[in-house]
């Protein structure tokens, strides 16, 4: 665990250059979620019955026990790691995948979120070089170069993410849907880097971006947390978040009729949805 700083961390629009940097990050921080969701839906009881119906088909079929056990179970592992990042994507979005190009900053002048420290503390953060992460290779850096071609709309349905900047090195990223609902916002994934866990990190990116967004007019934040993530559904308890279907008055409002859970097999729920007003 190290030390951070809080009121020296910037936070700003994620660029091209960086996108390597979040990857390398998201996968780590987000290591072990998939088969964490499928060990969720492996253990419900309708899963647990049909394997049960499975096995004893082949029980009559193949002459070994732990065969007739494993295959079923097998296969439906296969099944659910093809599948569930399709049906899954980034979570809440309801994308396979994240348009990392197609969200990278190319304004003139860096964009960034407030950081509250820096006025508590009065000192301004110091910008460094980025540093380079220990396995990125210039081949893997240039996968997502400019050679794409962006245009504003791609850009505007890419959404947005935001990296968190301490002393150059890329410490935590949290990433924006587009705005498909007038004044409301989803957070599709908010990561920190396994060194500065416990240390305000995402708390600080959560609430400088719904600043962010309430002065632009946005009066409510979802954000979908992975079922089986009791950690990530403490922490967005911590800072004021209300899980869907626990609020008061929501039989009232319409439009929460609209925010589902995503659902993979048999529709069982793969996220909660939590929902903050701003």
């Amino acid at each position: 665990m190290v030390r951070l700083g809080l009121d020296q961390v910037v936070m700003r629009r994620m660029k091209e250059d960086d996108i390597e940097m979040v990857k390398a990050l998201i996968k780590e921080g987000c290591g072990g979620t998939e088969n964490r969701l499928i060990l969720h839906i492996l253990t419900r009881p309708l899963c647990l019955f049909i394997l049960a119906v499975f096995s004893s088909i082949l029980r009559c079929l193949v002459h070994s026990f732990i065969l007739a056990l494993a295959i079923p179970v097998f296969l439906l592992i296969i099944y659910l790691k093809i599948t569930m990042p399709r049906s899954t994507g980034v979570l809440g979005s309801r994308r396979p995948y994240w348009d990392y190009v197609g969200s990278s900053y190319r304004g003139s002048q860096e964009e960034k979120l407030q950081n509250p420290y820096c006025r508590i503390s009065g000192k301004a953060p110091v910008t460094k070089k980025p540093r380079r992460r220990i396995g990125i290779k210039d081949k893997d850096k240039d996968k997502d170069t400019s050679t794409e071609r962006v245009t504003p709309d791609r850009e505007q349905a890419a959404g947005q993410v935001w990296v968190a900047d301490y002393e150059g090195e890329i410490i935590g990223c949290i990433f924006l849907e587009s705005e498909n609902r007038a004044h409301i916002r989803r957070i599709c994934r908010l990561v920190t880097s396994c060194w500065y866990r416990r240390e305000g990190l995402g708390r600080l990116l959560v609430q400088s971006l719904e600043q962010r967004e309430r002065e632009n007019s946005a009066h409510r934040v979802y954000t979908h947390v992975p079922y089986p993530s009791k950690l990530a559904e403490a922490f967005f308890r911590k800072i004021g978040y209300v899980q869907l279907g626990e609020g008061a008055n929501e039989e009232e409002d319409t439009e929460m009729n609209l925010e589902t859970p995503e659902r993979g097999f048999l529709g069982h729920p793969l996220t909660k949805v939590f929902y903050k007003d701003l």
